[in-house]
């Protein structure tokens, strides 16, 4: 009877049910449940690095000279840099690479501390990462979105396309 009416008090509080474990079964339990969950995030990170390579990126660096820090009001920077909410069209990360105590980094920290904020909020999408490092000249690395699918091209039309892209990065640098 006593049997009976726990379970009618446990399905009241609306427990399906409840498992009794040996000593030992609890912690391997959650073990085993960590170690799924462990092979979930691996897979997650093969599958994500996996279409990055399909999908064929193009990385690009820009040295920030520390000689001539930016100087602007705030109304007209608002007006003028309405880029930013267009960065994620066709930028898929952005990089800061900084020194976290050197001069030559001090404009960078300042522009990250400034607008780290609304350039995330306007581009959820867009990877913004900050790296700091000790002695490193400040740079600002862009990954763009301008992989070429090659299915069905032939040898000399590949050769093509990657000359192509030889051409578009010299454009870059002048």
């Amino acid at each position: 009877m006593e049997g009976d009416e726990r379970k009618s008090q446990i399905k009241s509080m609306g427990i399906r049910e409840i498992v009794t474990l040996k000593n030992g079964e609890r912690e391997k339990k959650i073990k085993r449940k960590k170690e799924e969950k462990r092979k979930r995030k691996k897979e997650e990170k093969r599958k994500r690095k996996k279409e990055e390579e399909e999908e064929g990126t193009t990385t690009i660096i820009f040295i920030i000279s520390s000689s001539s820090p930016p100087t602007s009001s705030s109304s007209t920077t608002r007006k003028a840099m309405a880029w930013r909410g267009h960065l994620s069209k066709n930028i898929k990360e952005i990089r800061f690479l900084m020194c976290q105590s050197s001069p030559a980094s001090s404009s960078e920290r300042a522009f990250v501390e400034k607008n780290y904020k609304e350039l995330k909020t306007l581009n959820l999408k867009l990877s913004i990462l900050i790296r700091e490092c000790s002695g490193v000249e400040p740079q600002l690395w862009a990954r763009y979105d301008l992989g070429i699918k090659l299915e069905g091209m032939t040898e000399p039309q590949i050769s093509k396309v990657l000359e192509d892209m030889v051409k578009a990065g010299e454009a870059f640098k002048a």
